[in-house]
């Protein structure tokens, strides 16, 4: 299953990160593919590296609506979509839930949780009906394991993994996968996003490791898709070496 000629690839949040990287991996393979993001400037550019057919489409996946119009307007050649990759996500800020901004958590919960819903409700009637298909979500190791500031983000990212979960439940015997990656530290544009552009503080997150790159994600989602179609991998956790569990917050007297 690793040549993907014919087959059509949607990914969300194509412009950086994860995104790109499999859309990369997947053109590699021979996919045709369908990206969005909301950088059409960057969407162009990647459209333009890749040999392979591409509708670079705009779209903000926080806007329903959009969404739903651009899934029932895909041109021929695409509108059979095989996997959807749910990419488009991020985290805000990383201060304790009496401080963070409330606007962060409804930009989180609008991008990670509503687009995400909404992108997967829009293309999934034709992968049932065709009794094919794959939904890749990616979620996060924070959707398991708490961390302090990661409040509203790591409560989006245990909804993507009990939504991935449901699904599967919902798809069986439909012949559609359901796949929920979970990665945890990876150097992207995650943290820069996170600090809202400061490169001090993004810098720090990553600052003597060796975290993962989007490449290595982008060739988790690869296998789970290239898989054959009797298997599934329902959900795919994903550390570098060097990061491990939390031990347990204990608060003791000072005095």
């Amino acid at each position: 299953m690793s040549d993907f000629t014919g087959r059509t690839v949607f990914i969300t949040g194509a412009t950086a990160g994860f995104g790109q990287a499999a859309a990369r991996r997947f053109a590699r393979a021979g996919a045709k593919l369908v990206i969005c993001g909301r950088r059409t400037d960057r969407l162009e550019n990647l459209k333009g590296q890749l040999d392979v057919p591409v509708h670079a489409l705009t779209l903000d996946v926080r806007d329903r609506e959009a969404v739903l119009a651009a899934a029932a307007s895909l041109p021929a050649d695409f509108a059979e979509i095989d996997v959807l990759v749910n990419n488009a996500g991020l985290a805000l800020g990383l201060e304790p839930a009496h401080k963070a901004s409330l606007d962060d958590w409804e930009t989180m919960v609008d991008t990670n949780i509503k687009g995400l819903m909404y992108c997967t409700r829009a293309l999934l009637p034709g992968m049932v009906e065709r009794q094919r298909g794959h939904v890749i979500n990616i979620g996060s190791v924070a959707g398991t394991y708490p961390y302090p500031g990661g409040n509203a983000y790591g409560g989006t990212k245990a909804f993507v993994k009990q939504f991935s979960l449901d699904l599967r439940a919902d798809l069986s015997g439909t012949g559609v996968r359901v796949t929920n990656i979970e990665p945890g530290l990876c150097e992207t544009e995650f943290s820069m996003v996170r600090f809202k552009g400061d490169a001090e503080k993004a810098g720090k997150v990553y600052q003597d490791t060796t975290p993962l790159s989007a490449e290595d994600i982008a060739d988790c989602i690869f296998w789970t898709a290239a898989l054959p179609a009797h298997m599934n991998i329902n959900r795919l956790e994903v550390m570098p070496t060097v990061q491990a569990f939390s031990p347990f917050s204990i608060t003791r007297k000072t005095s």
